[in-house]
C-alpha cells in the first residue's frame, strides 16, 4: 500500500484557500472569536476554507477592500465565488463552522465571537446554504483541518485531542450536543 502524501495548506487569520488537491489538507491554528468556514463538495472532490476575524466589513470599509477575507460579509462571498470558479457547486456543499469563542472578552462586552457566527449563519442561510456541523462559541481556542481528498474534517479544543467533526444523521447539529 503506497502512503499519503499530505500537503498542508495553512490558512492563516483573513485568509482563505479553495482546492482540488486530493494530496492537501486545509489548516488553520487557534481560532478564538474568529470563525472558520470549512466547505467540502462530495462530487467535485474540493475543499475551501475561510478564516476570517471580523463580521461586518462596513466596520472598516478601506481594510475589507485590502483584504476581504477579514470579514464575514465579503469573506464568504469570495469563498462561494472562489468555489464555484474551480468547479464546485454551493448548495451541494457540506460546510462547517469552527469559532467564535469568547477567549479575550471575559466580561461579554464586545461578542465578537457570537457576533461572528451570527454573521455566518445570516450570509449562509441568505445563500441557501445548510451548515452540517459546528464547533461554536464557549471560551476555548480551537484548530480544525479539511482533507481535500476525502471530506473527513478534525477538530482541537485548547490543548485537547484531536477528533474527528463529523455531521450526525444528515441534520445540523453543534459539535458539543453530541458528545
Amino acid at each position: 500500500m503506497t502512503p499519503l502524501r499530505v500537503t498542508p495548506m495553512v490558512v492563516g487569520i483573513s485568509d482563505c484557500k479553495v482546492t482540488k488537491d486530493p494530496d492537501s489538507v486545509l489548516v488553520t491554528y487557534a481560532l478564538g472569536s474568529c470563525i472558520a468556514v470549512a466547505l467540502y463538495d462530495p462530487i467535485a472532490k474540493l475543499g475551501g476554507m475561510l478564516h476570517y476575524m471580523l463580521p461586518e466589513s462596513a466596520i472598516d470599509a478601506s481594510k475589507a477592500e485590502r483584504n476581504p477575507f477579514m470579514f464575514a460579509d465579503t469573506g464568504i462571498a469570495r469563498l462561494l465565488a472562489a468555489v464555484t470558479a474551480n468547479g464546485g457547486a454551493p448548495k451541494r456543499m457540506l460546510v462547517r463552522l469552527v469559532g467564535g469563542a469568547q477567549v479575550l472578552d471575559s466580561q461579554g462586552v464586545f461578542q465578537i465571537g457570537k457576533r461572528n457566527y451570527l454573521a455566518a449563519r445570516r450570509i449562509l442561510w441568505k445563500a441557501g446554504i445548510l451548515i452540517a456541523a459546528e464547533a461554536v462559541g464557549g471560551e476555548v481556542s480551537r484548530t480544525t483541518r479539511l482533507e481535500v481528498a476525502t471530506g473527513r474534517m478534525w477538530i482541537r479544543e485548547g490543548g485537547g485531542v484531536e477528533r474527528e467533526f463529523v455531521q450526525q444523521h444528515g441534520s445540523p447539529k453543534k459539535a458539543a450536543e453530541r458528545e
